[in-house]
C-alpha cells in the first residue's frame, strides 16, 4: 500500500526587487529539483510546475506580489522552507556582488 501524502501551502510575497525573472527563476527550479515531492508554483489563478524554467517565467511574478508554493511528497515541507527561502531573498545588484 503506498502512502499518500497532503499538499502543504505556503504563500509568500516575492522580495526580489527584479521579481522572478531568469536567475532567480532558475534558483528556484534548481532549488525545487532537489526534492522529491510534486512542486507546484500558483500566481493568482494560474499555476505551474515548480520544476519547470520556462512554467516558472511564464508567471511573470514581478517585487512584491504573491504566490503560493505547493508540495505534496515525502519532503513536501523541507521543499517549501528551502524554496521560501528564494522567493524572499533580496538580489543584489551586480556592481556589489563583485566586491569581496
Amino acid at each position: 500500500m503506498s502512502k499518500t501524502f497532503d499538499i502543504l501551502k505556503k504563500t509568500v510575497i516575492v522580495q526580489n526587487q527584479t521579481g522572478l525573472h531568469a536567475r532567480p527563476a532558475a534558483a528556484f527550479v534548481q532549488t525545487a529539483a532537489k526534492f522529491d515531492s510534486e512542486i507546484i508554483l500558483k500566481k493568482d489563478k494560474q499555476e505551474v510546475n515548480g520544476k519547470s524554467i520556462m512554467g516558472i517565467l511564464t508567471l511573470a511574478v514581478a517585487y512584491g506580489q504573491q504566490v503560493t508554493i505547493c508540495a505534496r511528497g515525502i519532503d513536501a515541507k523541507a521543499a517549501i522552507i528551502e524554496l521560501e527561502k528564494v522567493l524572499i531573498e533580496q538580489e543584489k545588484p551586480a556592481a556589489i556582488k563583485e566586491k569581496k
